[in-house]
């Protein structure tokens, strides 16, 4: 796991996931969906296969009690418009306001599933909503419901700004 996500959480390229801080209920579940093949990601695959659930709850403890990862926002994204998303929704294109799950501070909500996005890497949390809203991306029922309505309904602009700005929350 450190590999790529590195032993305090924090990832080593942008397009991979920062699971420091992250809450212990999502890491389990994606980790029980990507061993299913409910979830794919070239670069999970075959990683979980052999582990038994108990070391999936292991893994999913170790990095939750690890400190979030704090990040800066990338300097030449359009954080004016990033924030308008996250905090108020785009109301023409029935777009939600990212806060509205994620908090207003981006910490997520653990017992509702919601993950928490702050200092996300914007590289990742981009391709995530992309893949959203192409279909690419189950994460089982409601939840996948919810996100490929709200990422379908967003631009490549809007994707991006939102991404950075969730990446500077703190």
């Amino acid at each position: 796991c450190t590999a790529c996500h590195g032993a305090e959480g924090k990832a080593i390229l942008g397009e991979y996931p920062n699971l420091g801080g992250q809450h212990y209920q999502y890491l389990l579940r994606q980790m029980r969906h990507f061993k299913a093949g409910e979830r794919v990601a070239l670069l999970m695959m075959g990683q979980l296969d052999n582990m038994t659930d108990d070391q999936l709850k292991n893994l999913a403890a170790y990095y939750s009690q690890k400190p979030e990862v704090s990040q800066v926002a990338p300097v030449d994204a359009d954080l004016s418009h990033g924030e308008r998303i996250w905090r108020a929704g785009i109301a023409e294109k029935g777009l939600p306001a990212c806060a509205a799950c994620h908090g207003p501070a981006g910490a997520g909500n653990g017992p509702a599933n919601f993950p928490v996005l702050a200092g996300q890497n914007a590289g990742y949390t981009a391709l995530q909503l992309r893949n959203y809203r192409e279909g690419e991306r189950d994460t089982g029922g409601i939840y996948s419901q919810m996100m490929r309505g709200v990422a379908g309904v967003m631009s490549d602009e809007d994707i991006e700004a939102v991404a950075a700005y969730a990446q500077g929350l703190d």
